[in-house]
C-alpha cells in the first residue's frame, strides 16, 4: 500500500487525537511528570492554544490519520523576536519517515514568514533523535533555558537564528 503523507495546520476536530500522541510519547519516553509538556493545559485545546496571527500547529497525517504534530509560538515572557518550537511529537508509526523532518521545515518557513528572528526548544537528554534532527536543522546548544515555558523538567536547549 501507497502511504500518503500529509501536513496541514491543526484543525478543531484534530484536539483529542494529537493530544493522545503527546501524552502517549511523553509516557514512553518518560516525559509524564511536573514541568513537562505532559501538565500543559493548552493540550487539551490545541486548535485554540495556537489560533492567533503568528501561532501555528501543523499536523502530519498517514492515510488521513494523524500521527504526529509540531507547532510554533512566541516565547512566553522572551523577546518578541523570538518564538518557540513547540510539542514535536510523533507516534512510533511516523518515525523514520521524514515527517519530524518535514514538520520542522514548515514551522520554521512559518516563522520565518511571520518575521521571528530566533526559534527556541527544549527537550530532554535522552531524545537522541530529536536533539539530532533539531542539531542538523540548525538548532544549536545553549546553556540555559530561555522565556517561561513552564517545562523546568527539560534540561537541553536550543537555539536556531532564523535570520541565516
Amino acid at each position: 500500500m501507497v502511504e500518503i503523507i500529509k501536513i496541514r495546520p491543526i484543525e478543531l476536530g484534530d484536539n483529542v487525537m494529537i493530544a493522545n500522541i503527546i501524552k502517549n510519547t511523553l509516557i514512553e519516553f518518560d516525559g509524564n511528570k511536573p514541568g513537562t509538556a505532559f501538565n500543559d493545559e493548552s493540550l487539551n485545546n490545541m486548535y485554540k492554544a495556537y489560533n492567533s496571527e503568528n501561532a501555528i500547529y501543523f499536523v502530519a497525517l498517514l492515510n488521513n490519520t494523524i500521527i504526529g504534530g509540531c507547532g510554533i509560538k512566541s516565547l512566553d515572557d522572551g523577546n518578541s523576536k523570538t518564538c518557540e518550537l513547540q510539542k514535536m511529537y510523533m507516534s512510533p508509526q511516523a518515525r523514520g519517515k521524514k515527517i519530524g523532518k518535514s514538520l520542522l521545515n514548515k514551522c520554521v518557513k512559518f516563522a520565518r514568514n511571520v518575521d521571528y528572528k530566533k526559534c527556541y526548544i527544549e527537550t530532554f537528554p535522552h531524545m537522541t533523535a530529536a536533539i539530532n534532527l533539531y542539531k542538523m536543522n540548525g538548532f544549536k546548544l545553549i546553556n540555559h533555558s530561555m522565556g517561561n515555558t513552564g517545562h523546568n523538567a527539560c534540561d537541553v536547549w536550543l537555539l536556531k537564528d532564523l535570520t541565516l
